[in-house]
Protein backbone atom coordinates (compact mmCIF):
# COMPACT_ATOMS: atom_id res chain seq x y z
CA UNK A 1 0.00 0.00 0.00
CA UNK A 2 3.03 2.40 0.86
CA UNK A 3 4.83 1.90 -1.35
CA UNK A 4 2.03 2.92 -4.60
CA UNK A 5 0.75 5.77 -2.52
CA UNK A 6 4.31 7.12 -2.33
CA UNK A 7 4.78 6.49 -6.19
CA UNK A 8 1.19 8.37 -7.17
CA UNK A 9 2.48 11.17 -4.76
CA UNK A 10 6.06 11.45 -5.98
CA UNK A 11 4.48 11.18 -9.32
CA UNK A 12 1.68 14.48 -9.21
CA UNK A 13 -1.26 11.86 -8.56
CA UNK A 14 -2.61 13.11 -5.67
CA UNK A 15 -6.41 11.61 -5.97
CA UNK A 16 -5.21 8.71 -6.76
CA UNK A 17 -3.20 8.68 -3.54
CA UNK A 18 -6.04 9.91 -1.85
CA UNK A 19 -7.92 7.08 -3.12
CA UNK A 20 -5.26 4.32 -2.36
CA UNK A 21 -4.82 5.51 1.24
CA UNK A 22 -8.86 5.72 1.66
CA UNK A 23 -9.55 1.79 0.76
CA UNK A 24 -6.04 1.14 2.33
CA UNK A 25 -8.35 1.98 5.93
CA UNK A 26 -11.15 0.63 4.74
CA UNK A 27 -9.59 -2.88 3.94
CA UNK A 28 -8.03 -2.27 8.01
CA UNK A 29 -4.71 -1.64 7.23
CA UNK A 30 -3.64 1.15 9.45
CA UNK A 31 -1.00 3.74 7.81
CA UNK A 32 2.51 4.15 9.18
CA UNK A 33 4.90 6.87 9.49
CA UNK A 34 6.32 6.55 5.57
CA UNK A 35 2.22 6.36 4.61
CA UNK A 36 1.92 9.85 6.51
CA UNK A 37 4.84 11.58 4.78
CA UNK A 38 3.52 10.34 1.60
CA UNK A 39 0.31 11.18 1.59
CA UNK A 40 1.23 15.03 3.26
CA UNK A 41 3.66 15.11 0.28
CA UNK A 42 0.69 14.47 -2.18
CA UNK A 43 -1.53 17.39 -0.88
CA UNK A 44 1.35 20.57 0.30
CA UNK A 45 -0.09 23.36 -1.72
CA UNK A 46 -2.48 26.02 -1.29
CA UNK A 47 -5.56 24.37 -2.57
CA UNK A 48 -4.99 21.03 -0.73
CA UNK A 49 -4.68 22.91 2.85
CA UNK A 50 -8.52 21.32 3.86
CA UNK A 51 -7.27 17.66 3.40
CA UNK A 52 -3.95 18.24 4.86
CA UNK A 53 -5.65 19.28 7.89
CA UNK A 54 -7.51 16.07 7.70
CA UNK A 55 -4.81 13.92 7.74
CA UNK A 56 -2.76 15.82 10.38
CA UNK A 57 -5.97 15.21 12.21
CA UNK A 58 -5.84 11.54 11.70
CA UNK A 59 -1.96 11.60 12.32
CA UNK A 60 -2.03 13.15 15.99
CA UNK A 61 -5.06 10.34 16.86
CA UNK A 62 -2.18 7.82 15.55
CA UNK A 63 0.23 8.90 17.88
CA UNK A 64 2.45 9.50 15.21
CA UNK A 65 3.04 13.27 15.89
CA UNK A 66 5.55 13.22 18.28
CA UNK A 67 7.61 11.48 15.35
CA UNK A 68 10.54 13.91 14.41
CA UNK A 69 10.30 12.83 10.43
CA UNK A 70 6.27 13.05 10.50
CA UNK A 71 6.02 16.57 12.19
CA UNK A 72 8.68 17.21 9.72
CA UNK A 73 6.09 16.90 6.64
CA UNK A 74 3.32 18.40 8.71
CA UNK A 75 5.70 21.48 8.87
CA UNK A 76 6.24 21.42 5.27
CA UNK A 77 2.76 20.52 4.23
CA UNK A 78 1.55 23.79 6.13
CA UNK A 79 4.36 25.79 5.02
CA UNK A 80 3.47 24.59 1.33
CA UNK A 81 -0.39 25.76 1.94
Amino acid sequence: WTAMITAYSRNGHGKAALELFTQMQRNGVEPNRITFISILNAFAGPDSLALGKLIHAHIAESGLEADVVVGNAIVSMYGKC
